[in-house]
């Protein structure tokens, strides 16, 4: 069973809509959601938790409505946004005297383990926490009550590269027993290169792609040829094209289409290259 099911969900605004958007989660595995800035990954996690009510579609988490079981859902859902939403007058320790009354199963000796872990000092006022520090100590929260689901908006936002791959081990290890699952929204592909089993691309409020990452890393290439060679390629599989002065790179998502006899230079393609070309996209 899927933990997350996005099903055709549509959010009008005045100047932005993003439309027509399914993905399914399944347990045990870790979604990208991938995009420019102002692409629509935030709205879509603020949809999944009820936070602004969309114009159709529907969302199931752990197989029920996300409004009509909203209570119940977000007792197993563990968030992380892009900025802290602790007061900057709270301690680190006040922080469980909050969480204990929202959550039933937060865990106090969990929490205090994770802050530990994350050197985040307990008797010190978050305002006066630094950027990363305020992340790590969001992060540490949103593990204490044991979800079965995470919700990430830009999670390594501010955070050094060192510690940085600490929280996506321990993402990692979150996922481990199969039954828990990760939405990853972030710009940072490098992270979801390392621990993404899946990736949802959103570009204008409208869906690129999903699919396991492997698929996408496997299918897609760039060629690098000239203009005598651009001509020959087969166009059903050319995404987008960049030209300079001498020659064309081109973002295929099929490498296997290409032809063998043909003097061409075939470079893989990464996350990040797959978002530029598609966002700079020239056809």
């Amino acid at each position: 069973m899927d933990n997350l099911r996005v099903k055709n969900i549509t959010k009008e605004y005045k100047d932005f809509k993003l439309e027509n958007i399914s993905f399914n989660l399944p347990k045990g595995c870790i979604m990208g959601l991938i995009g420019e800035n102002g692409a629509g990954k935030t709205t879509i996690v603020k949809l999944i938790l009820n936070l602004i009510k969309r114009n159709s579609g529907s969302i199931e988490i752990f197989g029920m409505d996300n409004i009509e079981k909203e209570q119940e859902v977000k007792q197993e859902i563990g968030v992380v946004l892009d900025e802290s939403y602790f007061h900057d007058n709270l301690k680190t320790k006040d922080i469980t005297s909050i969480m204990k009354n929202i959550y039933n199963s937060w865990n106090d000796d969990k929490f205090i383990s994770y802050l530990r872990k994350f050197k985040l000092p307990e008797d010190k006022i978050i305002k006066n926490y630094s950027k990363g520090m305020k992340m790590k100590l969001s992060i540490a929260a949103a593990l204490s009550h044991d979800p079965k689901l995470l919700i990430l908006d830009e999670p390594t936002g501010g955070l050094d590269p060192v510690v940085r791959n600490e929280i996506l081990d321990i993402f990692l290890e979150f996922i481990q027993d199969e039954e828990r699952s990760i939405l990853f929204s972030t710009h940072v592909t490098s992270d979801l290169d390392k621990i993404a089993d899946y990736i949802t691309f959103i570009h204008e409020g409208n869906l690129v792609l999903t699919e396991p990452k492997d698929d996408i890393l496997n299918n897609y290439g760039i060629v690098k040829c000239g203009a005598e060679d651009f001509k020959y390629l087969d166009k059903e599989h050319i995404i987008s094209h960049r030209k300079n002065r001498f020659n064309y790179e081109v973002l295929i998502d099929n490498k296997q289409s290409i032809r063998e006899d043909r003097d061409l230079v075939m470079d893989s393609a990464n996350l990040e290259d797959i978002m530029l070309f598609y966002i700079r996209r020239e056809m």
